[in-house]
C-alpha cells in the first residue's frame, strides 16, 4: 500500500498534511510524508479555554454515562485498527505487528475504563465521634494534558484519555514533532465517537495540538490544567516538573527505563531467549520497557551468549511494513548516531560486540536500520547506567543472586525486570522488599509488553507515575473527605473541650 493510501485510509487530508511548516518524515525510508500545519500559543491557550468551559459540562455528565463515549471510541477503534496500526507502523517505524498491538492496547483501556465508570469508588469511614459520619469522594479533576512520545504514538495516550474521560476530564493532546499524524488520525475518530455520543460530549471535550516545546509549555504553565502526563526522557521530563512544580501542578511522568532480566542456573533457556530476543530488539529497541541489561548466571553464560549471537544473525532485519520482518528502522539518523557512539563508549570500556553495524543503507539510504548488538561486558560500567534507545543489549556475569539484584537495582532509572527462575526461593526473593526496586517486576517473562490490567510505570528517574490499569484512575480526580455531624450536640475529635 503506497503511503498515500495509508494517510487517505486514515481520513487525513490535504489541508492536514500538506503547506505547513512541520516536516514529516517516514524512518520506513526516510521520505517526506507530510508538512503538517501546527498551532502557535495562542491556539494553545485558546484550547484551554475551550477545555475549560468543556469541563464544566462534562464533570456534571454521570460517570457511567461518560463511559458510553469511551465505549463508542473502542467501537470506532475496533473498525480502523488495521488503518491506525499501519499509520503507526509508517510513522514510527515499528514492525506492523507492533503497530496492530498498539491499536489493540487502546481497544483494551476503553473495555477497561468503560467498567471503570460504575466502580469510581469512594469510602465510608468510622468517626470516632457520636453522631457523626465520614465519607471519602472523589471528584474530576479538570483539564489533562498529553504529552506523548515518538515510539508509543497511539497508546500511551489512550491509556490516560480513557480514564480521564470516565474521571470527568477533558483532555489535550500534544504528541511528539516526530509523529503528528497518528495523533491526527486519533482525533478524527474521537470527533465521530463524540458524534455519535450526542449533544452530552461538549465542544472542547477531546483536543489536539500539534508544535514543537513552546506548545507543551503552553499546558505546563496553565492553572487551568490540573494534570499533565508527560511521556519522554528524563530530561524533559525534569522540564515538565519544574514548570509545574511553579503552580503546584499534578503530574504524571513516564520517563526512561534501563532494564534488566536476571538469568539463574535453574531458567528455561528455550523461553529465556525468546523472551530476550523480543524484549531488546522489539521496536528495534526503542521502548521504555526494552531490556538493556542481561545478568547471566556464570553456569548459563557460555550456553547463552553464543545461542543469542546466533539469533541475533538471524534476525530478519527491513521495511516495517512488510511481513516477516521482526526488526525496522530506528526513528532517524541522530537515533543511530547514538547507537554507533554507545558501542564505541562500550568497547573503550572493555567490551565485546556483536552486530550492531548500520544496515540496508543501499535500499534504504535516507533511514537508519542499524544490526541489532550484543555487548560482552567484564563488568557493569558507566555505559550501562545510560539508556541508549537504540537496541542494545549488555550482557555481564554474576554468581551470587543478591549481587545480581544490586546490579539490576544499581542504575538511574527504575522501570521494569524480571527474572527467569524455576526455584521459588529466588523468584519470590526478587520479588520482595530486598529484589528489585522497579514498579514492574516480572518473573519468567520479559520487561517489555505490559498488560492494561495493571498500573504501568516506574521509580526513580523513570518518574514514579502510573497510567492505565488498577487504581492509576484516581490520578485524573481529586480527593475529597467530608464529615457530616446528623446527631443536635457538637463532640469535638480528640475530645477537646471548648466551652464557650
Amino acid at each position: 500500500m503506497p503511503y498515500t493510501d495509508i494517510l487517505k485510509a486514515c481520513a487525513l487530508t490535504a489541508a492536514e498534511t500538506a503547506g505547513g511548516s512541520l516536516r514529516v518524515t517516514t524512518p520506513v525510508d526516510g521520505s517526506e510524508i507530510a508538512m503538517v500545519p501546527v498551532h502557535t500559543v495562542a491556539d494553545a491557550e485558546a484550547a484551554i479555554a475551550r477545555a475549560n468551559t468543556a469541563f464544566a459540562a462534562w464533570r456534571k455528565v454521570p460517570a457511567p454515562r461518560r463511559g458510553e463515549l469511551v465505549r463508542l471510541l473502542g467501537e470506532e477503534l475496533r473498525r480502523e485498527k488495521e488503518n491506525l496500526g499501519r499509520l503507526v507502523t509508517l510513522e514510527c517505524g515499528k514492525i506492523l505487528q507492533e503497530g496492530l498491538g498498539e491499536v489493540q492496547e487502546m481497544i483494551d483501556i476503553c473495555d477497561f475504563a468503560v467498567g471503570l465508570s460504575r466502580q469510581l469508588y469512594g469510602l465510608t469511614i468510622a468517626s470516632e465521634r457520636p453522631g457523626h459520619t465520614m465519607r471519602e469522594t472523589w471528584h474530576p479533576a479538570g483539564i489533562c494534558g498529553i504529552i506523548t512520545a515518538f515510539n508509543f504514538p497511539a497508546a500511551p495516550w489512550s491509556w490516560n484519555a480513557a480514564l480521564a474521560l470516565v474521571c470527568g476530564d477533558p483532555v489535550i493532546a500534544k504528541p511528539s514533532e516526530k509523529t503528528p499524524l497518528t495523533q491526527l488520525a486519533i482525533q478524527k475518530i474521537c470527533d465521530r465517537a463524540c458524534a455519535a455520543f450526542g449533544a452530552d460530549a461538549p465542544e472542547g471535550l477531546i483536543q489536539t495540538l500539534i508544535g514543537e516545546r513552546e506548545v507543551g509549555q503552553v499546558l505546563t504553565a496553565s492553572k487551568d490544567v490540573a494534570v499533565v502526563s508527560a511521556t519522554g526522557s528524563v530530561a524533559m521530563g525534569k522540564a515538565v516538573a519544574a514548570d509545574m512544580a511553579q503552580r503546584l501542578g499534578k503530574t504524571i511522568l513516564e520517563l526512561g527505563g534501563n532494564n534488566a532480566m536476571i538469568v539463574t542456573p535453574s531458567a528455561d533457556l528455550e523461553m529465556a531467549v525468546r523472551a530476550i530476543v523480543f524484549s531488546a530488539v522489539g521496536t528495534a529497541g526503542q521502548r521504555c520497557t526494552s531490556l538493556r541489561r542481561l545478568i547471566l548466571h556464570a553456569d548459563v553464560y557460555d550456553t547463552l551468549v553464543p545461542r543469542l549471537v546466533k539469533v541475533y544473525e538471524g534476525l530478519t532485519i527491513g521495511d516495517p511494513l512488510q511481513k516477516g520482518t521482526l526488526v525496522g528502522p530506528l526513528i532517524d539518523a541522530t537515533a543511530a548516531t547514538a547507537m554507533t557512539r554507545a558501542l564505541e563508549t562500550a568497547q573503550a570500556e572493555g567490551g565485546t560486540v556483536h552486530g550492531g553495524a548500520a544496515t540496508l543503507a543501499d535500499r534504504f539510504p535516507g533511514a537508519a536500520y542499524m544490526a541489532p548488538a550484543i555487548v560482552e561486558m567484564p563488568k557493569q560500567s558507566a555505559i550501562m547506567h545510560t539508556e541508549t534507545f537504540a537496541p542494545i543489549l549488555y550482557v555481564v556475569k554474576y554468581t551470587d543472586l543478591d549481587d545480581a539484584i544490586a546490579l539490576q537495582n544499581a542504575v538511574p532509572q527504575g522501570l521494569s525486570s524480571c527474572i527467569f527462575s524455576t526455584d521459588v526461593r529466588e523468584t519470590e526473593h526478587f520479588l520482595s522488599v530486598q529484589g528489585s526496586d522497579c514498579g514492574i517486576a516480572n518473573v519468567n517473562i520479559g520487561p517489555s509488553g505490559a498488560e492494561i490490567g495493571g498500573a504501568f510505570g516506574g521509580e526513580k528517574e523513570t518518574g514514579g507515575g502510573r497510567e492505565s490499569g488498577s487504581d492509576a484512575w484516581r490520578a485524573y480526580m481529586r480527593r475529597q473527605t467530608s464529615t457530616v455531624n446528623y446527631s443536635r450536640s457538637l463532640p469535638l475529635a480528640q475530645g477537646i473541650s471548648f466551652e464557650i
